[in-house]
Formats: C-alpha cells, structure tokens, sequence
C-alpha cells in the first residue's frame, strides 16, 4: 500500500493533518462550550481514527465529558447491511452528535447514518471532516472541515493513518 501512496499527489502531510484536526478541535469547542458533554461518533475506519484523534485534542483545551463511537456501514450500499455502533448507545436525548469522517465526498454515507441519531433524539448533529471535496448527492454539510478541495468526479482522495503516526492524504 506504501508504494501506491507514494505514487499519488500528497495533498496533507503528518504534520498539516495534525495542525488541521487541533483547529477543528478548537472550532467544536467554540461551538460548543456551553455542553457538559459531546458524543463523538466515527465512520468505520479513516472516521473513526480521526475522531479518536479529535477526542484527545479535545481532552487537551475542554472540560467537557467525551464519548466516543464506532459507527460501521456498507460505504458503497448502505441499505443492504444495518448500521453497527459500538459501544451501543444510551441516551442521546438532547446530546450534541458529532459525526466524523475523513473525506466528505457525496454525503452518502453520511445521510445514511443520520436516522440513527435523529430516532435518538440528539439536540445537535454536526459533521466533522478532514477533506470536504463539494460533491455533494445528499443534503449533507460539514459543519467543520480541515481542508476543502476541489476536484473532478474522476479523482480519488486516500487518507492513512498508519500507527507510526505518519499520516498523508493523498490525492489519485
């Protein structure tokens, strides 16, 4: 996977990715500062290690009580597996949701994850992502965005975040 990384355009290195998801950290907590608690939730996997990401610079500069979560579904059909949440939700009764996932392409996988949280009666559901790319299908916005690009429908956004901490976005 290494080499076909290396043969795409970085657009993000380590250290830009980084510098992004702090600044988005700091806008939900501006957002936000009046809640006692926020529930994270990431779109299995790149959403999921971003909101992760997100969750410790948060703990960094907020007081405020984080919970975080696995959100797995089909990418490609989201009608035909149920959506899986892990750890299950309690109560969401007028939490703020925070939906988080690396690339916002068509909003697909997003709009498809809504009604689980709408159902819960969250108070607030934001989304955080690091790309946006404005191909939007779906009435779907990012209420943060680390880096928003331009694209053709033709072009491919890959975002890694290997262990080693050496993380890229990379544009094909």
């Amino acid at each position: 996977m290494a080499s076909t990384l290396n043969a795409q355009s970085r657009i993000l290195d380590a250290s830009q990715i980084r510098q992004k998801i702090t600044r988005i950290a700091f806008e939900i907590y501006e957002h936000n500062f009046e809640e006692a608690e926020l529930v994270l939730v990431g779109v299995a996997p790149n959403g999921y290690v971003l909101a992760e990401l997100l969750q410790q610079e948060l703990q960094k500069i907020s007081p405020i009580t984080l919970h975080l979560h696995r959100l797995k579904l089909n990418k490609t059909v989201p009608t035909k597996e149920s959506l899986s949440l892990t750890p299950e939700l309690q109560n969401l009764q007028n939490k703020v949701v925070i939906l988080v996932d690396d690339v916002l392409n068509t909003g697909r996988t997003l709009a498809y994850s809504l009604p689980l949280f709408l159902n819960a009666q969250a108070s607030k559901i934001e989304i955080a992502t690091l790309i946006n790319r404005h191909h939007t299908l779906f009435p779907v916005a990012a209420t943060y965005t680390g880096y928003s690009l331009a694209t053709t429908l033709n072009e491919h956004i890959e975002v890694s975040f290997p262990e080693d901490g050496n993380f890229g976005a990379y544009l094909s």
